[in-house]
């Protein structure tokens, strides 16, 4: 059976098992859910290397975690490279993190796969190299040990919304425990990334707070049509097409509201000197 092998473990976070555990353990301290006791259908976390994004993302996965165990998560990635154009399963065999391997859930994939009409296709190509889903996995495998995943790369332009929903129905079908979530980070701002309107220091770091801000309010009113077209327009996403896969999901199960964690930038989680280059991070659970 096929094994995705990592490919940024010891960049974006610890490639050998014990510092591994100790810095999901160090993301997880202050990570315990301000979330009302309601059940979880889904979320959206940030995928930057740990330093910066892994305490933000840590938080969704301790909401989940919270309320016990699912079967399946269904990991939504964003897409950073051209050419793919549809949503993308790996459909079989297991990732490997340095913590140990976490099998897919191949029967909900096939079942997903054949649910989707041709939105959804079998292609573990799709994932290499590619780190949105890569980052959460030690997560998952430190908190969910007996949970299978379903890796699904979705670049915005693959009908998003009704991917995640044809999943979710899978889901329902198999009477599969299963909660989703969209790796997605939020604005980069700054000279490095070419979009630096308010200039460099406070009011680009102002700027960049109030753009993400108007994505995640349409995240949490879970209008995943709108956060694809604000993305387009703002760019204000780089997983747009992931934030909306995870609301329709979680919409499919019942979700109507989305309620935000934690935001911070980059330059929050480790400021050096003024604020010049920075990125968003937000963390949201949908029930």
């Amino acid at each position: 059976m096929p094994v995705r092998n990592p490919t940024v473990a010891g960049m974006f976070y610890p490639a050998h098992a014990a510092e591994c555990r100790d810095e999901v353990l160090e993301c997880l301290r202050d990570a315990a859910s301000s979330a009302p006791p309601r059940p979880i259908h889904g979320g959206i976390v940030p995928h930057a290397g740990w330093t910066y994004s892994g305490p933000t993302a840590a938080r969704v996965f301790a909401a989940i975690a919270a309320q016990g165990a699912p079967q399946t998560l269904v990991l939504f990635g964003a897409v950073h490279r051209w050419g793919l154009s549809h949503a993308s399963a790996y459909g079989s065999g297991s990732w490997r993190t340095p913590l140990g391997d976490l099998a897919v859930d191949e029967e909900l994939a096939a079942a997903a796969l054949s649910a989707s009409e041709g939105l959804l296709v079998d292609e573990p190509r799709a994932h290499e190299g590619e780190h949105s889903i890569e980052v959460q996995l030690p997560f998952v495998r430190h908190l969910f040990p007996e949970a299978r995943i379903l890796p699904i790369a979705i670049p915005p332009e693959a009908q998003p919304e009704q991917v995640g929903r044809k999943v979710a129905q899978a889901a329902v079908t198999l009477g599969r425990s299963a909660v989703a979530v969209g790796s997605s980070d939020l604005t980069h701002y700054g000279p490095r990334y070419g979009m630096a309107p308010a200039g460099t220091g406070e009011a680009g770091w102002r700027w960049t707070r109030a753009s993400d801000a108007r994505i995640l309010d349409l995240a949490a009113k879970m209008q995943a049509e709108q956060v694809l077209r604000e993305a387009a327009t703002r760019y204000n996403a780089c997983g747009a097409g992931a934030i909306a896969a995870a609301i329709g999901f979680a919409a499919e199960l019942g979700a109507s509201e989305g309620f935000l964690l934690e935001y911070t930038t980059s330059h929050d989680a480790h400021p050096m000197g003024r604020p010049s280059d920075l990125v968003g991070y937000g963390a949201m659970v949908f029930f």
